[in-house]
């Protein structure tokens, strides 16, 4: 795959400081739009959900582990129909996210740290989730 910070495909810098931020969520997890805005350093999450919509190396680059704050999966390629949403659960679901009845993601799925979290470090501090997410 290739990688979004060497990339020449149409991205700006912002972007690919978004699409990198995008490696610290792991497999079995997602974050919110504001919390990967912390990490990025940028005060806005729709500036996030905006270089989201624009993610041309989706589904390597996992714009569809980013969520909104109440645990709801917000859009997907800037769309909120129900068939994007459903291709974003979907892919939630292949990665061992289960869903609330109301539809919510729980809690225990969602990164809320205010620093970037790298993969190994999740798998030490975050217990493997209910669908074995982590391994």
């Amino acid at each position: 795959m290739e990688n979004p910070t060497q990339s020449t495909k149409c991205t700006t810098p912002f972007q690919k400081k978004v699409y990198a931020g995008l490696a610290g969520i792991p497999l079995g997890f997602v974050t919110t739009y504001g919390t990967l805005a912390k990490w990025v350093g940028c005060g806005s999450s729709q500036a996030i959900g905006q270089a989201l919509k624009n993610n041309p190396f989706s589904p390597q680059v996992p714009c569809h582990r980013v969520v909104k704050k109440d645990g709801t999966l917000g859009g997907f390629f800037g769309k909120t129909s129900n068939e994007a949403i459903r291709k974003k659960r979907y892919l939630l679901e292949c990665e061992g996210i289960v869903f609330e009845r109301s539809g919510k993601i729980p809690e225990c799925f969602i990164l809320r740290t205010e620093t970037v979290v790298s993969p190994s470090l999740a798998r030490e501090n975050y217990p493997a989730n209910p669908a074995g997410g982590i391994q």
